[in-house]
C-alpha cells in the first residue's frame, strides 16, 4: 500500500512540472581556432574579406550560364530527389505532432447467434441478430516528454533534410558551372591547338620550298611534319573533352543532349573571375555550409531520441471513454437503444524489466555521439575544403604568370628563328625547336586557364555556395 501511494504521489508531482524526459539539447561549439580571423590560405589581391554573394555564378557576368544554372535548380534530378526527402520529413513530423492530438475511432458490428435457454424468457426465440455501435476517444497524457521529444526528433530530422537539400543544390550549382567552364575552356584550347597546327602548317611549307631549293634536308621536313601531327592529334581529343562537358551539363540541367540550348556551346573564351574573390572568414563559413547545419541538425534530431527512448521507462497514462449501443436490430441503434459508456484511465508501466527500455536508451546515445563526432568531422572537413581550395588556387594564379612570362619568351625566340631562317643564318632544325617550345608554352598555358576556371569553382564550391 505504501508503494502504491509513492507511486501515485511521483506521478501527480511529474504531472505538475510537466518534465521531459532526456537531456535538453545544446549546439555543439566549433572550435575557435576556426571561428575567427581571416582563412590561413587567402592572400591579398586574391580574396577579399566580404561574404560570398548567394548568386556567386553571376561574378563571371555571362548570362547563358545564369540561364543553365536557373535549369539546373529547376530541373536537376537530384535536387527533386532532395525535395521528396523534404516532403518525406514533413510527413514524418506531422505524424509526430498528431501524437499531441485525441485519438478517436468508430465501430461498428453485427452478429447471428444462439443465447442460452435460462437467458432469455420462455417462449422467445433464442436466434437472432444482434447490432452493435460505438464511438470511442483516447488521449495520451504526455507526462514524461515521450511525444514532446519526437516531435522534437522529427521537426530536427526536417530541418536537416532542408539543409540536405541546400548542400545538394551547392554541388548542383557547382558542377553546372564547371561543366559549362569545361567547355568552355576545352573550346579556348581547342582555338589554341588549331593555331598551332595552321603556325606549323606555315613553317612545314617554307621547309619544303627551301628542301626543294637544296637548302634543307628531307631531315629536316620530317621533323617539322611529325610535330605538326603531333599537335594535330591532340584536337581529336580536346574536342571529346568539350562534348563530354556538354553532356554533362546538360544531364546537369535535366536534358537529354540534344535538348542542350546551342548557347551553351558558345562561348570560347575560358571563364574567370578577374577580381579578388569574396571568401569572407571562418565563421561565415561554418554559418553557411548546409553540410555542417545538416550535421548539427542530426545531432539535435538523435538527442532528443534520447528523451524518447528514456520516457520508455516510465508509465504511459491514457485518459479514454467510449460510448455505444447495441440492440437487436438497427432501429434500436438509430434510435438511441440500449445505451453503454465507459470512462477512466489506463496505465501502461514495463516495470520492473526495463532492461529493453535501457538498452535503447544506450543506443540512442550511442546515436548521439555518433552524431556529434560526424558534426566535428563535418566542420573539420570544411575547413580542409576551403584552405586546400584557396591555396590551390593561389598556386594557380602564380604557375599561369610564369607561363606567361615563358610564353612571351618563347615567342620572342620564334620570331627571331623564323628570321634569321629566311635570311639563311639557322637552318629547319633551329626553328623546329624553337617552334616545338612556343606550342608546348602556349598548350599548357591554354591547360592552365581551365585549371584557373576549376580552381575558382572549388573555392566557391568548399564556401558553400553562397547558401545562407
Amino acid at each position: 500500500m505504501h508503494i502504491r501511494s509513492h507511486i501515485l504521489a511521483s506521478l501527480s508531482a511529474l504531472a505538475l512540472m510537466g518534465c521531459a524526459a532526456g537531456p535538453d539539447y545544446v549546439a555543439p561549439i566549433p572550435p575557435p581556432q576556426a571561428t575567427t580571423g581571416p582563412f590561413l590560405s587567402a592572400q591579398e589581391g586574391v580574396t577579399a574579406p566580404t561574404v560570398l554573394p548567394a548568386d556567386w555564378w553571376r561574378l563571371y557576368d555571362d548570362p547563358a550560364l545564369d540561364g543553365l544554372v536557373e535549369d539546373a535548380l529547376a530541373a536537376n534530378t537530384d535536387i527533386r530527389q532532395a525535395t521528396a526527402r523534404i516532403a518525406r520529413a514533413r510527413a514524418g513530423l506531422r505524424g509526430a505532432r498528431s501524437g499531441r492530438l485525441p485519438q478517436t475511432g468508430i465501430g461498428a458490428g453485427a452478429s447471428y447467434g444462439r443465447v442460452s435457454e435460462s437467458d432469455v424468457p420462455p417462449g422467445t426465440d433464442r436466434d437472432g441478430w444482434a447490432f452493435d455501435a460505438g464511438l470511442s476517444v483516447s488521449y495520451e497524457l504526455d507526462l514524461f516528454g515521450r511525444v514532446g521529444r519526437g516531435v522534437e526528433a522529427a521537426r530536427a530530422d526536417l530541418d536537416s533534410a532542408q539543409a540536405d537539400a541546400d548542400a545538394v543544390r551547392v554541388i548542383v550549382v557547382a558542377d553546372t558551372t564547371r561543366a559549362y567552364a569545361d567547355a568552355a575552356s576545352a573550346a579556348a584550347r581547342l582555338a589554341v591547338a588549331q593555331d598551332i597546327v595552321a603556325l606549323l602548317d606555315e613553317s612545314l611549307r617554307l621547309t619544303r620550298r627551301r628542301h626543294e631549293a637544296g637548302l634543307e634536308s628531307g631531315l629536316a621536313v620530317a621533323r617539322i611534319e611529325t610535330l605538326r601531327e603531333q599537335r594535330a592529334a591532340t584536337i581529336p581529343a580536346i574536342e571529346a573533352e568539350r562534348q563530354t562537358a556538354l553532356f554533362a551539363l546538360a544531364t546537369l540541367t535535366g536534358r537529354v543532349p540534344a535538348e542542350l540550348p546551342s548557347i551553351a556551346a558558345e562561348r570560347s573564351v575560358a571563364l574567370e573571375v578577374t577580381d579578388a574573390l569574396p571568401v569572407g572568414d571562418g565563421a561565415a563559413l561554418l554559418a553557411r555550409r548546409p553540410d555542417i547545419r545538416a550535421a548539427e541538425r542530426r545531432l539535435a534530431a538523435d538527442t532528443a531520441r534520447i528523451g524518447v527512448a528514456t520516457a520508455d521507462l516510465y508509465p504511459r497514462v491514457t485518459l479514454g471513454g467510449s460510448v455505444g449501443a447495441t440492440g437487436p436490430s438497427l432501429s434500436d441503434l438509430l434510435t438511441g437503444g440500449p445505451l453503454h459508456f465507459l470512462l477512466g484511465s489506463l496505465i501502461d508501466w514495463n516495470f520492473p524489466n526495463s532492461e529493453p527500455a535501457r538498452a535503447r536508451i544506450n543506443a540512442a546515445e550511442a546515436g548521439a555521439e555518433e552524431s556529434l563526432a560526424a558534426f566535428d568531422g563535418t566542420v573539420l572537413q570544411a575547413l580542409q575544403e576551403t584552405e586546400t581550395a584557396l591555396s590551390t588556387y593561389a598556386r594557380t594564379l602564380e604557375r599561369r604568370q610564369n607561363l606567361l612570362a615563358a610564353r612571351e619568351a618563347a615567342e620572342r625566340a620564334a620570331a627571331i628563328t623564323r628570321a634569321r631562317q629566311r635570311e639563311g643564318i639557322v637552318n629547319s632544325l633551329e626553328l623546329l625547336d624553337a617552334e616545338r617550345t612556343l606550342a608546348e608554352t602556349r598548350a599548357v598555358l591554354a591547360e592552365q586557364d581551365a585549371a584557373i576556371s576549376r580552381a575558382q569553382i572549388d573555392v566557391f564550391r568548399a564556401l558553400g555556395g553562397g547558401w545562407s
